[in-house]
C-alpha cells in the first residue's frame, strides 16, 4: 500500500537540498576542525567558561572578531539546515529548541574528539559560541524558512495554490426566516 502525504515534490527538493548542504557543511567542519596541524608548540585545553572570549577581547578587536566570530559562524548554518532538512514546518520554539541541542552535541562531540588529533586542544568556549551562532541564525532565520515550507506543503509542489472545493465561490449565504418555536 502506497502512503499518501502531504505537500509535494518541492517539500522534497527542500528536504533533500538540505539533507546535501547539510552533509556537505558537516564534512567542511569536521575537515577544518579535526585535521592535523604540525606546530611547535600546543596550549593546554581551555575547560574555564568564558576565558578565552575574555583574551580574545583583551587581545583586539582583530583577535576577538577572529577568534569569537570564526567560532559564532562555525556551527551557524546549522541553524537553518537542521530544520530544512527536517523538511516540515514545526513550531519555532520546538524547532529552536531541537536544532540548538543537535548544534551543541555536534560541538560537543567535536570537542571530545580534538584532544585525540595532534595539534588540536578543546576549548569549552568554543562550545559556547558554536550553539550561541546557531540558536541566532535560527532566530533570525526560521521564520521566512518555516513559511516557505508552509507555502510548499500547501501548494502541493505544482507552484500554483491548490484549490479545494470549500474554497469555490458559491455566492451569498442563503438566509432562512426564523421559524417560531412550539409551545
Amino acid at each position: 500500500m502506497q502512503r499518501r502525504h502531504r505537500g509535494g515534490s518541492a517539500v522534497h527538493r527542500i528536504r533533500t537540498a538540505g539533507l546535501v548542504l547539510l552533509c556537505c557543511h558537516l564534512l567542511f567542519v569536521g575537515w577544518l576542525t579535526l585535521r592535523p596541524l604540525s606546530v611547535p608548540w600546543v596550549a593546554p585545553a581551555n575547560l574555564r567558561p568564558f576565558a578565552s572570549i575574555h583574551a580574545d577581547l583583551v587581545s583586539g578587536p582583530r583577535a576577538a572578531l577572529e577568534g569569537i566570530g570564526g567560532d559564532l559562524a562555525l556551527l551557524a548554518p546549522l541553524g537553518v539546515l537542521l530544520p530544512m532538512a527536517a523538511g516540515r514546518p514545526a513550531s519555532c520554539l520546538g524547532s529552536w529548541a531541537r536544532t540548538v541541542f543537535a548544534a551543541a552535541m555536534v560541538s560537543l562531540g567535536i570537542e571530545l574528539v580534538q584532544p585525540a588529533v595532534p595539534g588540536q586542544v578543546a576549548n569549552v568556549d568554543t562550545l559556547l559560541l558554536n550553539t550561541l551562532g546557531v540558536a541566532l541564525v535560527h532566530l533570525l532565520c526560521y521564520p521566512a524558512l518555516r513559511a516557505r515550507l508552509r507555502a510548499a506543503e500547501d501548494d502541493g509542489g505544482s507552484g500554483a495554490p491548490v484549490r479545494r472545493p470549500d474554497d469555490e465561490d458559491r455566492g451569498a449565504t442563503p438566509r432562512t426566516p426564523r421559524v417560531g418555536i412550539a409551545p
